[in-house]
């Protein structure tokens, strides 16, 4: 019997949004669980792309976005990676923009409960990123997002990478994509806020089960007070 696929995913959404930013797993051990995936660093310091086993953080205050590939000592707050196996892989031979592509994938999807490792490597014409810049844990999430840096590439070659997740666990993760791009040159990259793509190949991946972490040596985790109404409220406006 073949060994599950297991979406490895540390603290959750819901307590980024309560302002739960301080970093408590290194890169290095989050890196053991998974060679594909996202989140973001320690004090909400940008984000974190997880691609073919390394991970880099893009993060922009000027007139352009700046990609580093992250030591294993840095550390994160949140963050969900994958060992990503390709159940369906297929080629986009012609320009979509980002909701169309979303339409294709999902008609390869056998049911909507389950979750989605996502790798997408092709030429876009355009591609729009923010990333969320580095805050204290005195202020919201959607506070911050409110002043995200956005940015703009035409004719880039890179690699999206990505999760998706059902509309049941939401909270835990964001309910469906979420994802983020690093150029091929490591020049650019961010939270993936939409795009055209010009080719490419799509690589989707099955996961089988959840393991979800927790921080519990973090002791504003352990006794935090989360208002949930508010924390789906602030989901919509940050995403």
């Amino acid at each position: 019997m073949a060994e599950p696929i297991k979406l490895f995913q540390y603290n959750t959404l819901g307590a980024l949004m309560a302002g739960l930013y301080d970093g408590s797993m290194t890169v290095g051990e989050l890196l053991q669980y998974g060679d594909l995936g996202l989140g973001t660093l320690d004090s909400i310091d940008g984000e974190l792309i997880v691609l073919n086993g390394k991970a880099y953080q893009a993060k922009g205050s000027g007139e352009v976005p700046e990609v580093v590939e992250v030591s294993p000592d840095m550390t994160v707050p949140y963050a969900a990676v994958v060992p990503h196996q390709a159940e369906v892989i297929f080629r986009q031979r012609f320009e979509m923009d980002d909701k169309e592509l979303e339409k294709r994938i999902e008609s390869y999807y056998d049911g909507e409960n389950l979750f989605r490792s996502i790798k997408i490597h092709g030429d876009f014409a355009r591609m729009h990123v923010r990333m969320i810049p580095k805050s204290t844990t005195e202020r919201k999430f959607a506070e911050v997002a409110v002043n995200q840096p956005e940015y703009r590439k035409e004719n880039v070659t890179g690699t999206i990478v990505g999760i998706w997740t059902p509309e049941i666990f939401h909270g835990v993760s964001l309910a469906g994509y979420h994802l983020h791009f690093v150029s091929d040159d490591l020049t650019f990259g961010g939270h993936v806020m939409d795009f055209v793509i010009k080719e490419g190949v799509v690589e989707l991946g099955a996961v089988d089960q959840l393991d979800q972490r927790f921080p519990v040596q973090d002791r504003k985790y352990l006794f935090a007070k989360f208002n949930m109404d508010e924390m789906k409220e602030d989901m919509e406006k940050s995403e």
